[in-house]
C-alpha cells in the first residue's frame, strides 16, 4: 500500500495495492506530523489511517459487538487480532479483553510512530502461530490482494469476524468469504468505507472553492462500504446469533451513550447510525444494520 499525497490546499490518502518503502513511509510521515492542528485531530484518523486510525471504519458499537460474541462464547475468551497494524481497534478491544493480542508482520510502523512494540503483539507470519488451544474470536480486518491467509485463520479459530471493502479489496481474487473452510456464516453489517469518509471530509474542509450545493450533490456518490461478517463453527452459530440479536436489541436504546469522540466526525458527514445508505454498491441498505443467516 502507497501514499499519495496532493499539494496545495487538497491533501487526500489514497490506496494503491504495492509495497510500501521505508523512505515513502517517512515522507508521508512527515507531511502527517505537519498536518495534526489541535483542533483536528481526528479528522487525521481518516486521511492518515496507517498512522493515526485503521483502513475500515468503525464505532464504539463494533467493539462492543464483538466483545459480546467472545463473551457469549467463553468467560474468558482469547482474542486474536491478524493485523493488527497500529493497534488501534485492539487497543479498543483490550479495554474489555484484557488478554487480547494481536500478530503484525510489519512493524515499522511503531519505529514511525516511536512506539515500543507491545508485548501483545508479535511479529510473525499468522502461519507461524501457534496457540495453545482454539483461538474463541479472531478479527481479520485487513487482507491484501494476493495475500490468502483464511485457511489456516479457520483451523485455529471458533469464530472469526471479518471486514472488507465492497470496492474491491480483499485477498486472492477479492474472496473474503470464510464458508469453503468450514464455518458458518451467523451476522453481517455495514459501515461505510474509509475512502468514503475520507473523500468527504476533503470535499467539506480541505478542497478550495466548492459550494454547499456542490457538497451536498457530492454525497450521494459514495462508491463503496464496508462489510462486516462474522463466521463460526457449525456447533456456536446458534449461540452467537441469539447473543448478537439480544445486544442489537439493547445496542439500540443505549447507543447515544456509547461513542468514540471521532464519531461526531461520522455523524457530520452523513454517516450515521442506522442511516439509508445511498449509493452505487449498496443501495437502500442502513449502515450498522444487522443481517442475520
Amino acid at each position: 500500500m502507497k501514499p499519495i499525497l496532493y499539494k496545495d490546499n487538497i491533501l487526500i490518502f489514497l490506496i494503491i495495492f504495492v509495497p510500501f518503502d521505508y523512505k515513502e513511509l517517512l515522507q508521508a510521515y512527515h507531511k502527517y506530523k505537519t498536518f495534526i492542528p489541535s483542533d483536528t485531530l481526528n479528522h487525521s484518523r481518516y486521511i492518515f489511517p496507517f498512522f493515526s486510525g485503521t483502513y475500515f471504519v468503525y464505532r464504539k458499537i463494533d467493539v462492543l459487538r464483538l466483545v459480546s460474541i467472545a463473551k457469549c462464547i467463553s468467560s474468558t475468551p482469547k482474542y486474536l487480532d491478524v493485523g493488527c497494524g497500529n493497534c488501534d481497534f485492539l487497543d479498543k478491544i483490550r479495554f474489555y479483553l484484557p488478554n487480547a493480542i494481536g500478530i503484525e508482520l510489519d512493524t515499522t510502523i511503531f519505529f514511525l510512530l516511536y512506539k515500543t512494540k507491545p508485548s501483545y503483539v508479535q511479529s510473525i507470519p499468522i502461519e507461524c502461530f501457534n496457540p495453545p488451544g482454539l483461538i474463541d474470536v479472531s478479527f481479520v480486518g485487513w487482507m491484501e490482494k494476493g495475500i490468502d491467509f483464511r485457511k489456516f485463520v479457520s483451523k485455529i479459530s471458533r469464530c472469526i469476524v471479518t471486514t472488507f471493502d465492497t470496492g474491491g479489496q480483499c485477498g486472492i481474487n477479492g474472496n473474503c468469504e470464510y464458508d469453503e473452510f468450514g464455518l458458518k456464516k451467523v451476522a453481517s453489517w455495514r459501515t461505510p468505507s474509509w475512502i468514503d469518509v475520507n473523500i468527504e471530509l476533503m470535499n467539506k474542509y480541505y478542497t478550495k472553492d466548492i459550494t454547499d450545493e456542490r457538497i451536498e450533490s457530492l454525497l450521494n456518490l459514495k462508491t463503496s462500504s464496508n462489510l462486516w461478517c462474522v463466521y463460526s463453527q457449525t456447533g456456536l452459530s446458534e449461540t452467537i446469533k441469539e447473543s448478537l440479536k439480544i445486544h442489537f436489541e439493547k445496542e439500540k436504546k443505549e447507543y447515544h451513550n456509547e461513542k468514540y469522540d471521532f464519531e461526531s466526525i461520522l455523524d457530520e458527514l452523513g454517516f450515521r447510525y442506522l442511516c439509508k445508505l445511498d449509493s452505487i454498491i449498496s443501495p437502500d441498505k442502513r449502515l450498522w444494520d444487522i443481517n442475520f443467516y
